[in-house]
């Protein structure tokens, strides 16, 4: 990022432990993202993302921790989508039934983990996340999932105000292009929450 932006951002410099009760928190990780069909399709980086979370799943899945998938679903008018809706057309990937909207074969919800359906950018707005992993008794978030800049942002972010440790796992994110993916997680770091490796959060669920 350069010498002078992170002079300007030393002031930053907190640390969140990680708990003892994590989740792993796998957002959107569908088809329209994989799809080259699709406009939201990002490329090679989101099909090194599917494999990174695949094998953050099986650590969860090994380590008895949650493994909570998101994704999103639209009425065909998009009326339940809002303003969001009206200002990315595009999510009209996400109508109910569509080809788009289904996760992707590598990385399926099995029968012990949850998938949340939301309408908006972070996973906690307008859903039962949060009271799910209250009652799971869940301190730590650890999260991957598309895009960088969106929803796993959102994400993140929500994920700290609702008094959960959020942890981005960067090789199971990915955007379309690698300056917001940097930039966002940068900023995330350096704000909102603490952003690791794959071997580091595979550590880390392993030990809680």
């Amino acid at each position: 990022m350069g010498d002078a932006l992170a002079a300007s951002y030393r002031a930053f410099d907190g640390r969140l432990p990680f708990g003892a009760r994590p989740a792993v928190l796998l957002i959107d990780m569908v088809r329209a993202y994989l799809d080259p069909a699709c406009p939201l399709h990002i490329g090679q980086a989101a099909e090194d993302a599917i494999t990174a979370a695949a094998t953050l799943a099986r650590a969860a899945r090994t380590a008895g921790a949650p493994v909570i998938f998101t994704n999103v679903s639209f009425r065909p008018d998009g009326r339940d989508g809002g303003l969001f809706y009206r200002k990315v057309p595009v999510l009209s990937a996400f109508h109910e039934g569509a080809a788009t909207g289904a996760f992707d074969p590598r990385l399926q919800p099995e029968a012990t983990d949850l998938v949340i359906t939301k309408h908006y950018a972070s996973a906690f707005f307008g859903t039962s996340l949060a009271s799910t992993l209250n009652a799971l008794g869940v301190d730590t978030a650890v999260i991957g999932g598309f895009s960088t800049s969106g929803c796993v942002r959102a994400t993140a972010l929500d994920t700290l105000q609702h008094g959960f440790v959020p942890y981005v796992v960067r090789d199971a994110c990915a955007d379309r292009h690698p300056g917001p993916h940097e930039a966002n997680l940068f900023d995330l770091q350096a704000k909102y929450a603490e952003v690791v490796g794959l071997e580091d959060a595979l550590a880390r669920l392993a030990g809680a």
